[in-house]
């Protein structure tokens, strides 16, 4: 039997191997996390200094990354000063603080991707009156839309989450305060809290997704009737990188949280997690700079003036 005298702590156990095998996971995990923080800031001081980047689509991209950069802020340095200090106990206070911010995070980018699918939908569909819809105005609505709406959902699922009573046995077989294992901790009914959590997952999932596949389905259509090879492979450029984090960031998303939380395999979890949670920020900056020309040409201008500046 569970012991029913209500903790005020948690135990994360993170991943419990060899002295060995936590000092290489330690050092991976830092050379992640400071690549991650200076690829994000390098697109966000480009695209903010640029003239030539000063459009919908690198205002949205700015956004983005500085979204990773707190993203992958809300678990990482947590995990490394567990692997630092051997001490991975978190307050009842600090898990739902951490689980907040992750959540609201994960919410907003859902939304954010489905706001850069529509711009690109415009872009490639609507070319001629893309910049008299897609102003600075509208761009700055959809970016405080995205921003409101992923916190707005997390508050809704965590307050439901922070009412339970959690019960010993402490330990949340995770590297950070996620849902899944959380929520099993619980020896209270917590029936209503994993059916919020489950629709507004679906909610904040299903509808972006629905949104980025009707652009796209609208983007090949009008791409396929473009007479022009050179238009084509122009206008696909646009759209491949964005394609790409989409598959990547709602793969490992849909895989998680659209499910019903206890059938997931926790070993599992940690797995899929560490991908979306600690290499994907890293992946998307180099996603949109290798893919597109633009972006590639103005940091190879700028790394080469910082260069002649301090020669």
């Amino acid at each position: 039997m569970k012991n029913q005298t209500a903790i005020n702590e948690f135990i994360l156990l993170g991943f419990s191997y060899g002295l060995q095998i936590q000092t290489l996971l330690y050092l991976v995990f830092l050379v992640t996390y400071m690549v991650t923080i200076t690829e994000n800031a390098i697109i966000i001081f480009v695209v903010k200094r640029n003239r030539h980047l000063q459009k919908p689509m690198y205002y949205f991209l700015g956004n983005l990354s500085f979204l990773e950069i707190w993203y992958i802020s809300v678990t990482l340095p947590r995990l490394l000063f567990g692997f630092w200090s051997q001490s991975m106990t978190i307050s009842f206070s600090g898990c739902m603080t951490q689980l907040y911010f992750f959540i609201s995070l994960m919410c907003t980018e859902c939304v954010l991707l489905a706001v850069m699918a529509y711009d690109r939908y415009l872009a490639v569909c609507h070319p001629l009156h893309y910049p008299t819809i897609m102003t600075h105005k509208l761009c700055f609505q959809l970016s405080i839309l995205s921003w409101a709406g992923g916190f707005s959902i997390s508050l809704v699922k965590v307050s439901f989450i922070s009412r339970l009573t959690f019960c010993g046995p402490q330990i949340i077989n995770h590297f950070f305060c996620d849902i899944s294992p959380v929520l099993n901790l619980s020896c209270t009914d917590m029936s209503l809290a994993e059916t919020v959590d489950f629709v507004l997952a679906l909610v904040i999932l299903l509808i972006p997704l629905l949104i980025i596949v009707f652009s796209y389905c609208c983007i090949l259509s009008t791409i396929l009737c473009m007479p022009s090879s050179q238009g084509r492979r122009k206008a696909f450029s646009t759209c491949t990188s964005h394609f790409t984090v989409v598959i990547i960031f709602f793969s490992a998303t849909l895989f998680m949280y659209a499910r019903p939380r206890r059938i997931h395999p926790f070993n599992l979890n940690k797995i899929v997690s560490v991908f979306y949670a600690v290499f994907t920020p890293a992946l998307n900056p180099l996603i949109y700079c290798l893919r597109n020309k633009e972006v590639k040409e103005i940091l190879r201008k700028t790394i080469g003036t910082s260069r002649s500046a301090h020669q």
